[in-house]
């Protein structure tokens, strides 16, 4: 479902993204683990048409995502880390508005809002107003929007962030079903790592913009000797903080001034 071959995002100087490579099965759940840093959010933001590469090529479900933007964007649905919802809609409001953006016809787009409303516990809050839920609560609003017009493939970048554990737990056991219900893949990443232990089938560590492992949950901590999955992150990537350089956090500033306008 997703092919990346020797991808390369500069930023002036700064390598945010220094020639990685990786292939994505469809109906996967896959993981992007690494320190705090540039790498994957540009990576998800190539994937999905906000960003051109440097160099290197990808092909999501076939297609380029430079070449053919308005049909890569159909196929996938995406939780950024900031929210996104209308707050001065209601659940059932901001699930009618992408349903609309989407295309998505008004009989399909209703029946599929209240089938996602309810998978995801929010059906009796359909009609309440988004600025009064909690944070779980709008979690799993953005999710359940992100499956209304049936994406080929979810990405979830650090959707759980700030989340109690129960609202993260709830939250993955309803990613999972759908995942098996219709075969959707789903492209993640987390600084949680009991999460990506339990919910990835495969994980690629990143570090200083590269892949440095790729494997199952069990097949890295086999390859570093440790019983848990955070001592083999630890173990790949070493225990230094990651600092990045005020120059590289300036060209990411950049861009992202330059994608709001």
């Amino acid at each position: 479902m997703i092919r990346v071959h020797n991808l390369v995002k500069r930023f002036g100087d700064f390598a945010a993204v220094d020639n990685i490579s990786f292939d994505v099965a469809k109906g996967e759940i896959f993981a992007f683990l690494g320190s705090n840093g540039a790498v994957k959010t540009t990576t998800i933001r190539m994937l999905t048409t906000l960003l051109q590469p440097t160099s290197g090529a990808i092909e999501v479900d076939g297609l380029n995502p430079a070449q053919h933007k308005s049909e890569v964007r159909k196929r996938f649905g995406i939780v950024f880390q900031d929210p996104s919802l209308d707050q001065d809609l209601t659940a059932w409001e901001n699930m009618e508005l992408h349903g609309v953006l989407y295309h998505v016809p008004r009989k399909v787009r209703r029946e599929r809002t209240e089938t996602l409303l309810k998978l995801f516990e929010l059906w009796e809050k359909r009609d309440t107003l988004v600025k009064v839920f909690s944070g779980g609560m709008r979690r799993r609003l953005e999710i359940a929007r992100g499956f209304l017009h049936t994406p080929k493939i979810l990405f979830l970048d650090e959707p759980t962030l700030g989340l109690d554990p129960q609202s993260r737990n709830q939250l993955w056991t309803h990613v999972k079903n759908l995942n098996q219900q219709e075969g959707v893949t789903v492209f993640l990443t987390t600084h949680y790592m009991d999460e990506a232990d339990r919910v990835a089938q495969r994980i690629a560590v990143i570090d200083h913009g590269r892949i440095v492992a790729t494997g199952s949950p069990w097949e890295l901590k086999k390859q570093t000797s440790k019983e848990s999955l955070e001592e083999a992150f630890l173990a790949l990537t070493g225990t230094t903080i990651r600092d990045e350089s005020a120059g590289s956090v300036d060209q990411m500033r950049q861009f992202a001034k330059m994608w709001r306008r």
